[in-house]
């Protein structure tokens, strides 16, 4: 069985608090050891399940809001609609963010529903692995039991197996990964999480203390000379690798190359310190959530008021969940809406 990673998926924009690869059982148990995590980009919260940015080149990838808007695991659902349908499950989610029942869906009411299908998906996500790694409904978990249930595997593999690096990570790696961020998280440092720590591990863009581990891993992923330091070649390659020498680089890449000398480097030593990297994940009074709600709303504002009518949004349907759903979907169908 290939080994795979397990991303938590929330929030929009193209500077945000990063989430970095969270190891569960859900992600390797039964794993082999055959095969490393084919490695995907390091910012989840610019890129839908899929792996695909939010904004690539210039071109706008619509299955980013639509998990934005929905969650990424009802939104799957919506593909097997027609558009007749996917228009009347969208306005029964309209009539919900609509707070105020006036028929407009203004910016904070949209923000609320964004922010709202983050907690859910983070919320059942951790209710689903808390069950998975606690059956027997203790209190806390210990890092013994999770370490057994998900790489106990390794104990049979040999040092050269374990060290062995596939697109740049090795089970060693990804072991010490979970490691050092169990020990941030927890917080009365007895090496077993409460349900509240473990929330913390699985999903450190929600916990300000989790900040620390999230900048250090960050630096890790994009740091391969091991010089403490992110040079642009390093920012790059952690978005784009060329298959061929002689090809030549997209536009896009020559402007995150801009980007990187005009809007990253701030002291203009031509490397990212921690403290850049640091402005650049998680930037001062950033709100993904009111960010995704702006963009959604400049989408379909076809009058250019500032709020939306059911209409409006309708007809932009394919904005918000195309021919797909969200978590919410879901649960409008447990209680019969639908």
């Amino acid at each position: 069985m290939k080994m795979s990673s397990r991303w938590n998926i929330t929030g929009t924009g193209i500077q945000m608090l990063i989430l970095v690869v969270a190891l569960t059982a859900g992600a390797i148990s039964g794993a082999s050891a055959s095969s490393i995590p084919e490695e995907v980009p390091h910012n989840p919260l610019e890129y839908d399940s899929l792996h695909a940015k939010h904004f690539d080149g210039g071109e706008h990838n619509a299955q980013f809001d639509h998990e934005a808007f929905l969650g990424p695991d009802e939104s799957k659902k919506f593909d097997n609609l027609t558009p007749e349908e996917s228009r009347r499950r969208l306005g029964v989610i309209v009539d919900r963010i609509d707070e105020n029942k006036d028929g407009f869906v203004t910016l904070a009411e949209l923000k609320n529903w964004v922010a709202y299908t983050q907690r859910r998906y983070i919320e059942e996500d951790v209710d689903r692995l808390w069950k998975q790694h606690n059956p027997e409904k203790n209190n806390s978990i210990s890092w013994d039991s999770y370490r057994n249930t998900v790489y106990g595997f390794m104990d049979e593999l040999s040092s050269q197996e374990r060290e062995q690096e596939e697109n740049g990570v090795s089970y060693k790696s990804l072991l010490k990964r979970d490691r050092n961020r169990w020990a941030v998280a927890d917080q009365d440092l007895d090496d077993n999480l409460t349900r509240e720590e473990f929330t913390a591990f699985l999903h450190p863009e929600d916990h300000p203390r989790m900040k620390d581990v999230v900048l250090r891993e960050t630096i890790s992923d994009l740091d391969k000379d091991n010089d403490g330091k992110i040079s642009v070649d390093e920012y790059i390659g952690d978005m784009y690798r060329s298959t061929d020498e002689d090809d030549e680089e997209p536009e896009w890449v020559a402007n995150e190359r801009e980007a990187f000398s005009t809007h990253r480097d701030l002291d203009k030593d031509g490397y990212l310190n921690e403290e850049e990297v640091k402005l650049w994940i998680a930037p001062h009074d950033w709100d993904h959530s009111e960010s995704e709600a702006k963009h959604l709303l400049f989408e379909a504002d076809a009058d250019h008021d500032d709020k939306l009518t059911k209409e409006e949004i309708l007809d932009k349907y394919d904005v918000f969940v195309g021919s797909q759903a969200t978590d919410f979907g879901e649960a409008l169908a447990r209680h019969d809406e639908f």
